[in-house]
């Protein structure tokens, strides 16, 4: 199959990254694999400590009333039927659907106090670049993941800096692994859904084969180049190595083979549900333990979206039956997991949704969109734990102490990722220099 796209279609912001490699269109045109780990190779070799991020995006907004930030002291129509626990740390209380979590608490950061939704609608932009959608310069903010992948690229040319463990959703924000934006489609997630999995490796195609394959389309290529006035052909060899690696190296698909994992820690994780929760992502367990994987392999960023947290009616239900357990088991044994190997400095995890809920609870037993506070869980990072963030009102509807904006927590993460956030190292599709976030946003002072 050869396929040839003009330089229109290859510049179209509305081009999507494959989520599957395929062996047969590797390097013969369009926008191959090649052509993804291009941008990534720019920043040249990975920097002098492997630091990374686990983001768990919480689709829909969970309430903070009722996960980090119970009032019993509030009306009962406000309350609600959660009661708090104690937890691992004097003075901390979360609610009693969260057991594992609160055992480890010792580990863990709750964020009592987000703000920054812009409008209280349903978008993981907010979560994965910090800033609204509002304003945005011509290709729009790249995510965390993105920018990651193009300051500093890859630990290792056949594992890819930045993968989204994140199966299209009915609602396309709750599917997102976070957008590339004007970086362009180089730096999108490297997504191994589902099928795809499989072509990443040779199927049954011998090394020598391989490499007969390998020369008939280097020949291809050396045609092109001469038929080629653009330029664009230009060192494309060297991408192609990447996109080889990723073939014939085994340390990306080992990664994702669970089966190599010991049975007591695939356990501990336990498994979940894979399949969507209405229009939202699934509550697979296994992603946790796939996201540890990956950044032992050498990835720096990798998100991953959970559930459907958007509970307009039948919340209390809903939340101890379907979505706090399992996020209790996942995110326990996840931080558990990265202290036990030694990687809770090296690996910070934060997981949260777009805003907050109502304190009042609606006639149908829910809550709705609460965009004036929200909640995050921080773990990792080697930052100070142990301790509380913020704090609401009496009723949970304002903020009383220290409000955190989203872009405070990306600052913090990406001076973990060794990425000042006050330098401005992107430049836009017009050639202006951008920031990572909005300048008012620092690192977060309280996690040392």
């Amino acid at each position: 199959m050869l396929t040839f796209y003009g330089r229109q279609k290859l510049l179209c912001d509305g081009l999507a990254r494959r989520d599957f490699l395929q062996l047969g269109a590797l390097g013969l045109g369009g926008l191959t694999l090649p052509h993804l780990l291009q941008a990534e190779a720019r920043a040249g070799v990975a920097g002098k400590s492997h630091k990374a991020v686990i983001m768990i995006y919480m689709c829909g907004a969970p309430s903070h009333q009722d996960t980090f930030d119970l009032k019993m002291d509030a009306p009962a129509e406000i309350r609600g039927e959660f009661k708090p626990i104690d937890t691992a740390v004097p003075g901390i209380q979360i609610c009693e659907h969260l057991p594992q979590l609160a055992r480890c608490m010792d580990k863990l950061v709750p964020i009592r106090s987000v703000v920054g939704s812009p409008n209280g609608a349903h978008d993981s932009f907010i979560c994965y670049t910090g800033r609204s959608t509002l304003n945005q310069p011509q290709g729009g903010w790249p995510s965390l993941g993105s920018t990651t992948a193009k300051v500093l690229g890859p630990v290792d040319a056949s594992v890819p800096p930045f993968v989204g463990l994140s199966p299209k959703a009915g609602h396309p924000p709750y599917g997102s692994p976070g957008l590339p934006g004007f970086l362009g489609p180089a730096m999108s997630a490297f997504r191994p859904s589902g099928e795809g999995r499989d072509d990443m490796t040779l199927q049954g195609i011998t090394l020598g084969r391989f490499g007969d394959r390998r020369s008939l389309l280097s020949s291809l290529d050396q045609m092109r180049r001469e038929i080629d006035g653009s330029g664009m052909m230009v060192g494309l060899d060297a991408f192609q190595q990447q996109a080889l690696g990723l073939l014939t190296s085994s340390r990306m698909v080992e990664a994702l083979d669970l089966s190599r994992e010991e049975p007591r820690v695939r356990e501990r994780y336990g498994k979940g549900d894979p399949n969507n929760y209405g229009d939202g992502a699934p509550r697979n367990l296994e992603h946790f333990l796939t996201a540890r994987r990956l950044v032992e392999a050498g990835c720096r960023v990798v998100t991953l979206n959970f559930g459907r947290w958007d509970f307009h009616s039948d919340e209390f239900n809903g939340m101890k039956n379907t979505h706090l357990p399992p996020f209790d088991q996942g995110m326990s044994a996840l931080v558990e997991d990265l202290h036990e190997r030694g990687l809770d400095d090296d690996v910070a995890v934060v997981a949260w949704g777009e805003f907050g809920r109502t304190p009042m609870i609606n006639k149908d037993a829910g809550r709705d969109h609460w965009p004036q506070v929200g909640c995050a869980l921080l773990a990792g990072g080697g930052w100070r734990r142990g301790q509380t963030i913020g704090a609401t009102d009496r009723l949970g509807g304002a903020v009383s102490e220290r409000p955190v904006h989203f872009g405070e927590v990306l600052a913090s993460l990406y001076r973990h990722l060794g990425i000042d956030p006050d330098l401005p190292h992107l430049r836009d599709l017009s050639g202006r220099p951008q920031y990572l976030v909005d300048g008012s946003h620092q690192p977060l002072p309280e996690l040392g």
